[in-house]
């Protein structure tokens, strides 16, 4: 597994480009402000921010879903393995291995989880028995749906439906997997086992992971470099390790100052845009 704190000491291989670009719905709203992130082969890299400040669009952007909400990139570019791919249709994209696990989960409600599973599966040619070989994979990894695999997908609970969109990716032997809040709505625990799952993918399976994440907190635990997004700018990036210690990020982000706990509600977000763009 990387070290968070030594990417910056070794050459990676960036396998995702995303360079300066810009996104505009319905040819009005302006929601990236020039956006620029790497993501190298085999790492977990976060996307922080707000509500709102452009994680979900950045992810869409590369996943090729803008179209679908009337959003488009303007300006800059998008590459996977060195390849252009901000205009290429969903599909394309993810024959190309980037697979994107949607914000709130999205399981076909009136299908089993089983039968979610296998629709990951749906653009393979390897053949019923790699799929099925790659179903008993994810039960490994999710024994919960295992025991729920018969169960409409729509009658589990978050976790499980979390587990289950995370499955359905993995299905399609995803090399890059971009993945949207994975905590949202769920208890702290899930959430730790969530994240420790991932990290386990990460390190077994080699995949890479880009992920949209508000808990500021978890994200950097299980993150090898982290970028801060702030009304569609990134504003600071850097090691997790590093932004963990960070005192903009602990006094923002985390909650905390030298004086202890901190209320985001006390905090002006004036003086946050001013320090880090200054």
């Amino acid at each position: 597994m990387l070290d968070a704190a030594s990417t910056t000491d070794v050459a990676v291989e960036n396998l995702l480009e995303v360079n300066n670009i810009e996104v505009i719905y319905n040819h009005v709203i302006l929601v990236l402000k020039g956006v620029s992130l790497n993501v190298p082969k085999g790492g977990i890299t976060a996307l922080l921010g707000g509500n709102g400040a452009g994680k979900t669009t950045t992810l869409k952007a590369i996943s090729g879903l803008l179209a679908s909400e009337r959003g488009e990139v303007t300006k800059g570019s998008i590459k996977y393995r060195g390849d252009v791919i901000q205009h290429q249709d969903p599909a394309e994209t993810v024959k190309r291995g980037v697979v994107q696990v949607m914000e709130g989960r999205h399981c076909f409600e009136h299908l089993t989880v089983e039968e979610n599973l296998l629709t990951g599966a749906y653009t393979r040619k390897d053949g019923n028995a790699a799929i099925q070989a790659d179903l008993e994979l994810v039960y490994n990894y999710f024994p919960r749906l295992k025991e729920r695999r018969k169960s409409q997908a729509g009658y589990t609970s978050g976790g499980e439906q979390q587990m289950c969109a995370v499955g359905r990716a993995l299905m399609s032997r995803p090399e890059t997997i971009l993945l949207d809040e994975p905590s949202m709505g769920l208890a702290p625990q899930l959430v730790e086992q969530i994240f420790e799952i991932v990290k386990t993918i990460n390190e077994q399976e080699g995949v890479t992971f880009l992920l949209a994440e508000q808990n500021t907190n978890v994200a950097l635990r299980f993150a090898h470099y982290g970028y801060i997004l702030e009304s569609g700018r990134v504003v600071m990036d850097g090691p997790a390790a590093d932004l963990r210690e960070n005192q903009d990020v602990k006094e923002f982000y985390l909650g905390m100052s030298d004086e202890g706990r901190k209320s985001f509600r006390d905090v002006r977000s004036y003086r946050r845009r001013k320090r880090w763009l200054s």
